[in-house]
C-alpha cells in the first residue's frame, strides 16, 4: 500500500511516517504541509490512500479531496478530523472521502481504518458519526424552511442557479469556472453572493441546501 500523508504539522507526519512505516507492505510516499502540495503529490506519486488533515493552511483537506479524487478517482482518501469539525466533515462527504477517524485515535486502530479504506469500505468514527447526522438534519431543516419561504427560490439568477448545482454535485471553484466557461474569481464571487441571499455559513450548507430545491432549481 502506497500512502500519501497531509498534515500542516511537522510533528505529526513525522509521527505518522513511523507508524506507517513499520507495517510490512506499506511505503509512505511522501508528505505534504498544504492542499496544494497534496494535490500536487499526489499527482506525482499515485498513492492507494492519502491519509488527510481536515484543517490545512491554504485551502481546506475536504477542497483537496474533491480535487484529488476529480483526478484520481480511485484513490482512497481517510479524513483527520477533530470534534469541532462536524460541518468540515460533513463537506468531505461531499467530496467523496471514503472515510474520517478523530485525531485521538489509536495507532492499532488507525491502522486498522487505513487497511479497511484501502479494501474499499466507507468509514465513519462513531462519535463523529453522531455529530454530523445531527447537523445534517439540522442544515436540512434550514434548507426546508428557506426552499419554502416565499421568494427564495426566485432571488437567485440563472447563473447563480447552475453554480449552486454544481455546487451540488461536490465540484470545486476552478472545476466549476471550467464548467461554465467563467474565471475562478467570478465563480468565488458567485459563491459568495449565494451565501449572503441565502444566509447560509458555508459550501457544504449552499450543498444540502439544493438537495431540498426541484431539479429545475426552483421551489
Amino acid at each position: 500500500m502506497r500512502i500519501l500523508v497531509v498534515d500542516d504539522h511537522e510533528i505529526v507526519r513525522v509521527g505518522l511516517r513511523a507508524v506507517l512505516s513499520r507495517q510490512p507492505g506499506w511505503e509512505v510516499v511522501g508528505e505534504a504541509a498544504s492542499s496544494d502540495e497534496a494535490v500536487r503529490l499526489a499527482r506525482e506519486t499515485g498513492p492507494d490512500v492519502v491519509l488527510m488533515d481536515v484543517r490545512l493552511p491554504d485551502r481546506s483537506g475536504t477542497e483537496a479531496c474533491r480535487e484529488i479524487l476529480s483526478d484520481h478517482p480511485e484513490i482512497k482518501v481517510l479524513m483527520l478530523t477533530s470534534y469541532s469539525d462536524e460541518e468540515a466533515v460533513y463537506g468531505s462527504v461531499l467530496a467523496g472521502a471514503s472515510g474520517y477517524v478523530l485525531k485521538d485515535i489509536g495507532s492499532e486502530n488507525l491502522l486498522q481504518a487505513i487497511a479497511r479504506v484501502h479494501r474499499g469500505e466507507s468509514l465513519l468514527d462513531p462519535a463523529v458519526t453522531r455529530s454530523v447526522l445531527g447537523q445534517l438534519r439540522t442544515w436540512l431543516k434550514e434548507g426546508r424552511d428557506k426552499a419554502g419561504s416565499t421568494g427564495a427560490g426566485e432571488t437567485l439568477t440563472e447563473r447563480e442557479d447552475e453554480v449552486l448545482s454544481l455546487i451540488s454535485e461536490g465540484l470545486t471553484n476552478r472545476e466549476i469556472a471550467a464548467r461554465l466557461y467563467l474565471s475562478e474569481k467570478t465563480v468565488r464571487n458567485h459563491v459568495s453572493h449565494l451565501l449572503a441571499k441565502l444566509d447560509l455559513r458555508n459550501r457544504a450548507q449552499l450543498a444540502v441546501y439544493a438537495t431540498t430545491r426541484r431539479p429545475d432549481g426552483r421551489r
